[in-house]
């Protein structure tokens, strides 16, 4: 529920347990006042310290930069006495920098609209404000929407820039949002890492300065990640505040805190500045992104159960939203590019005996592509590795009862294709530079309509031509070079937030055109998993370390913030071809069902006692799908924290039934078996264990006992049902 209260000219934003609440002063200013637990009053401007502070600028213009300098704005924007963390900065015609947005309207209205062209939450259950904001020497337009959702505790924050005035306008700097948080002890949590060990927990002291995490590489990306959190110092999985922020969207983006003299520790969000200039003509409007801001009282556990209750509900849409995926085979790390039909046969005929459901056919498939140094861009089928194309090949895996998907990068070119030896400005390139490579290939302009179109429809052509029900959609390499052949020079600043909303564009076409495809999201495994690409596929690869032990680390770090449902996890051979590690293959399947769940190995060559496994697995999944898709998720111990043993557990909403992982990192000798406390069930209700009875709280207190086993990477899945 959104409210305004004229008398002290406060806006209320309340959730089912949290408040947002923000003013406008001397009928001007738009001040933070309070973000946190679920407050009934109104009336809380004392908290802008009216007289601690220079006076309000109507009363006392000679101290107009002091007030900027130490007032909560909103929205702060830079040039004219903000020296914090501003969100919005400009460049006129005449080079000149500065804005002073003032308070003009603001419209409350049930639901939420979209942005135009960008991935957002979506949904009428919940309300909307939206405040205008103008300063008047440009006559820019800064529109603030906040939407509070009345059964997830999330508030999401937007911003539309709109050039009111007569001449053009250039945005240099344009986040999405700003937040103060004025307690004391606090640390930043972010989630770093890199190819093969993504979205690492991190934490550090918040102090004086600043803490950034930000990406200039054209996608979130590996190295960093859209979130950034405040956490009190105590803060724990079930205790402590937190204040989070993850943004929706897939390129650069900057996340900074920044602690000032008075103790204020201000927290903003949005696209990276860096390399970033959008031109604005008069009448022109720039639509940020979102930010999810989420606050909990309750520790991390509550922080997530929030962001995964939204993001099922109001930002994964589509057939698939509730479905149960299909559990596939991937042939890549089996076959890599030495494949063809019959391989791929031969695969698929094994795996439907064992109740895979699904053949996804990786990289090679295409141009004549035998390695990664040629033919993307050429989205045309080898008919000399698959005789018959892929009608035939689609046709002969459907009649083993299974169906068929492909991999597909559709943003990259290489030097050695078709379309590039026709097209060469078709790639991104400084002018005069020649374009370094990565992974031996260049990058699209997606900026340019003529590309876009011209790769989405090759593209509908071959998912045209057969029945293909999957897509893999993947994007190996960072953008460089980031210039092209036909923006003018004040224009050329506009192409990476072009370049997304163009990939945005291509992949709302291809779910329009196939409503019933599923599309996975991949960028060199992780690199790309964040809520702007969840909004168009409902599963997004984790990352292509497939080692179980990694994907313990790799798996809590996603799940702080993404539904289990989202993240696609698949059981891989071993030795692991990236860390040569071994773990146990029931090991491998239980770390796997924390996820979409699936195979990435030659099942033609797996050892018989592994094969013999297969089924069982694939019985676990879908038996306890609809519980890890849609139940709530409680961490109960890390093994990066402990490092001895992992655990979590999975608890339907109406706290009937629930699930528990237990994995034994490390074997210790002499040891006796460890108390796990479990999380999310009712305390005077009965549970059933294994064959004995518990009351809920004593589980929850006391706690179930885990009997120690030989062996690293032990694993258990432990099945929790209320009885009478």
């Amino acid at each position: 529920m959104i409210r305004y209260d004229n008398e002290h000219k406060v806006f209320k934003l309340d959730t089912p347990n949290t408040s947002y609440l923000f003013g406008v002063a001397d009928e001007t200013y738009l001040g933070h006042i309070y973000y946190g637990r679920h407050l009934g009053d109104t009336d809380l401007t004392y908290l802008l310290r009216a007289e601690e502070r220079p006076p309000l600028p109507s009363l006392l213009p000679r101290e107009k930069v002091g007030f900027f300098d130490c007032f909560p704005m909103e929205y702060p924007v830079g040039g004219t006495g903000n020296f914090g963390a501003d969100c919005l900065d400009i460049r006129t015609e005449d080079g000149q920098e500065g804005l002073e947005l003032s308070y003009v309207s603001h419209q409350i209205y049930a639901g939420k609209k979209p942005l135009p062209g960008l991935p957002s939450t979506w949904g009428d259950d919940c309300d909307t404000v939206e405040i205008t904001l103008e300063d008047k020497v440009t006559g820019l337009q800064a529109v603030l929407s906040y939407t509070a959702f009345r059964d997830v505790d999330a508030v999401a924050r937007s911003v539309k820039i709109v050039n009111g005035g007569s001449r053009k306008l250039y945005l240099t700097k344009a986040l999405s949002a700003c937040l103060y948080v004025e307690q004391e002890s606090f640390e930043v949590m972010t989630l770093p890492g890199s190819w093969a060990r993504e979205r690492r927990i991190q934490r550090q002291k918040m102090c004086y300065g600043s803490v950034s995490t930000e990406s200039i590489r054209g996608i979130s990306g590996h190295q960093d990640h859209p979130f950034m959190a405040l956490v009190s110092e105590d803060c724990t999985q079930t205790r402590g505040e937190v204040y989070a922020m993850n943004f929706v969207y897939s390129g650069n983006f900057l996340a900074k805190c920044m602690m000032n003299q008075f103790d204020q520790i201000q927290m903003a969000m949005g696209i990276h500045p860096e390399r970033f200039c959008w031109k604005l003509e008069p009448g022109e409007v720039f639509q940020a992104p979102e930010v999810v801001l989420v606050y909990s009282d309750e520790g991390f556990g509550k922080m997530t159960r929030t962001f995964h209750d939204l993001y099922r509900k109001y930002l994964i849409r589509g057939f698939w939203k509730d479905r149960e995926r299909p559990v596939l085979i991937n042939n890549w790390e089996a076959t890599y590019f030495d494949f063809d039909t019959e391989k791929l046969l031969s695969i698929a005929r094994e795996a439907a005996e064992d109740g895979i459901e699904m053949l996804v056919m990786d990289d090679g498939w295409f141009g004549h592509r035998e390695s990664d140094n040629s033919s993307l861009g050429d989205w045309f089928v080898n008919e000399e590795k698959l005789p018959g194309g892929l009608k035939y090949l689609a046709d002969e895996v459907n009649r083993l009862g299974m169906k068929l998907g492909i991999w597909v990068e559709p943003e990259m070119i290489s030097e050695d294709s078709d379309l590039y030896r026709e097209h060469p400005d078709w790639a991104l390139q400084v002018k005069g530079r020649r374009p370094g490579q990565c992974r031996e290939q260049l990058v699209l302009d997606l900026s340019r309509p003529e590309v876009t179109d011209y790769i989405y429809e090759s593209l509908k052509k071959v998912l045209s031509s057969a029945n293909i029900e999957y897509v893999k959609w993947d994007m190996n390499r960072p953008l460089a070079d980031v210039g092209n052949a036909v923006f003018p020079s004040d224009r050329q600043g506009e192409i990476m937030h072009r370049y997304m909303l163009a990939v945005y564009r291509m992949q709302e076409r291809l779910l329009q055109d196939f409503p019933e495809l599923l599309l996975e999201n991949c960028c060199s495994g992780g690199g790309r998993f964040d809520p702007g690409m969840l909004y168009y596929s409902p599963q997004i690869w984790c990352s292509d370390d497939t080692d179980a032990l990694e994907r313990l680390a790799i798996q809590e770090g996603t799940q702080l913030l993404y539904p289990l449902s989202s993240i696609g996890a698949h059981v891989s051979a071993c030795p692991n071809h990236i860390t040569g590690r071994s773990v146990p293959f029931e090991t491998r399947g239980i770390v796997a069902l924390a996820g979409t769940f699936g195979y990435e190995l030659d099942i033609t060559k797996l050892p018989e006692e592994e094969r013999q496994q297969i089924p069982k697995q694939v019985g676990q999944y879908k038996q306890y799908n609809r519980l890890i898709r849609e139940g709530a998720y409680y961490r109960i111990a890390s093994w990066q924290e402990n490092h001895l043993f992992d655990s979590y557990m999975v608890v339907s909403e109406d706290k009937t039934e629930a699930l528990l992982t237990y994995i034994q990192v490390v074997a210790e000798p002499n040891k006796r078996s460890r108390p796990i406390r479990l999380q999310g069930l009712l305390e005077d209700a009965f549970y059933e264990v294994e064959g004995r009875r518990y009351r809920g709280d004593t589980l929850m207190y006391a706690g179930l006992l885990m009997e120690p086993v030989k062996g690293d990477m032990q694993a258990r899945m432990i099945s929790i049902r209320q009885v009478s």
